[in-house]
């Protein structure tokens, strides 16, 4: 009943603060609930010095939600669903090399620029952390969250390539980050000598191949089942079973779900939607998960705002964040700048798609939830504290600056 309480708690308050937004600020959902969700997290944190008793009160109600697993178990696998439905295959498929090129090879020299970073940063600051858990947190914060990069693409205008490209890179370069982390993590765990090249190869292999593989053959599935039968109801029925179903057989089967959920949207939206579904249906089906997507999302950014009460934040971590936030939008940079530069992606996309990828390339909840994940150490309460400040940058000042961005870009002339 408690958990039911809080959640209850959540909702009414992302419910108060989306119908302010909407009547006064109107900024895109996901930025305005967390901005919200972070003035009401300081607000408690500063009733705390004149309650200890009130605060302590808050944090064991939010302690009742793990939230890393409730993200990575539960949402994770309804909002990449929800997002890739919307992905059309003809657009996917035309910049299927830039994106697939910056999604993989992008995100592992993120990974490593933002891993050196952290390494050097933390010696100078004489709390020196290990390689491997620099570089687990160049895992973590290098993939972009596609549910906070797509509430930002609706209100942008900016060409289709540019959009696809975006998109599309924050949908697969998240399954590719979680691999990459998981990979990260074993070595870690287990030490370099115990964890070869080989079982590198083998564990990313299985995640990475496994949760596609898995996807296509959960959406083909679901398409045939669909086909078979014209009941909108059942066939909404059948897509949730493909969501919650499916994730949790690739979590029994250790194949990345992220992964196996995108392939399985992307499948559902294009040749489900166009070849097994009625009119009545797609319209049905359309709706119900554009709802899902939005109230979870609700709930997603509420949720990071308020967390900011369970994390312990000193002088120096605060300072350490703010110097290796900006520190992540330049890796994010080269990252993309110098796979496209060797691959000839540069002309296609020209500088300006490079520029709005870097800048709104946003870092959400799927970093937070990672860093979360992460077993006791005397490191994990660095890496939580610096993932909370680059993230909360991330979505406050370049989401709310990305649109000024583009429109200084001006793109409104191209196609």
């Amino acid at each position: 009943m408690q958990l039911f309480i809080l959640f209850s708690v959540l909702i009414t308050l992302a419910a108060f603060f989306s119908y302010i937004n909407v009547r006064l600020f109107k900024f895109p959902s996901g930025i305005s609930l967390m901005l919200m969700g972070v003035l009401a997290s300081l607000g408690l944190i500063v009733s705390g010095y004149f309650s200890s008793g009130f605060k302590a009160m808050i944090q064991q109600k939010l302690e009742l939600i793990n939230f890393s697993e409730f993200l990575l178990g539960i949402l994770l696998s309804f909002l990449l669903f929800a997002g890739s439905m919307h992905v059309k295959v003809p657009e996917l498929r035309k910049e299927a090399k830039s994106i697939l090129t910056f999604a993989t090879i992008g995100t592992l020299i993120s990974t490593f620029c933002v891993g050196a970073i952290m390494y050097e940063l933390a010696q100078l600051f004489a709390a020196p952390v290990p390689f491997i858990y620099c570089l687990l947190f160049g895992a973590l914060i290098s993939p972009t969250d596609p549910i906070a990069v797509m509430s930002i693409l609706k209100k942008a205008r900016i060409p289709q390539k540019v959009e696809i490209n975006i998109v599309g890179e924050s949908l697969f370069n998240d399954g590719i980050g979680v691999v990459i982390f998981a990979t990260l993590l074993g070595i870690a765990a287990w030490g370099p000598e115990q964890f070869g090249v080989m079982e590198i190869i083998k564990l990313f292999g299985r995640e990475a191949l496994g949760g596609l593989v898995a996807g296509a053959l959960i959406g083909f599935t679901g398409y045939r089942m669909m086909k078979a039968i014209d009941h909108f109801q059942t066939e909404i029925l059948i897509s949730l079973a493909m969501v919650m179903g499916g994730y949790s057989l690739c979590h029994y089967l250790h194949v990345s779900g992220p992964l196996a959920m995108v392939v399985a949207g992307i499948m559902t939206g294009n040749r489900g939607a166009a070849k097994a579904m009625s009119d009545i249906t797609r319209d049905y089906m359309g709706k119900f998960w554009e709802v899902v997507d939005e109230v979870l999302n609700a709930v997603l950014f509420m949720l990071i705002g308020l967390e900011i009460v369970m994390v312990s934040f000193n002088r120096e971590m605060i300072f350490a964040g703010l110097v290796i936030a900006p520190l992540v939008v330049v890796s994010r940079f080269f990252s993309l700048y110098f796979p496209s530069l060797i691959f000839g992606f540069k002309r296609k996309l020209g500088i300006k798609t490079i520029y709005v990828m870097t800048w709104g390339g946003l870092r959400g909840g799927i970093s937070i939830a990672l860093a979360l994940s992460l077993p006791p150490s005397t490191y994990k309460e660095i890496i939580v504290s610096i993932t909370f400040i680059v993230v909360l940058f991330s979505i406050l000042v370049q989401g709310l600056s990305v649109g000024k961005l583009i429109s200084k870009l001006k793109f409104s002339g191209e196609k």
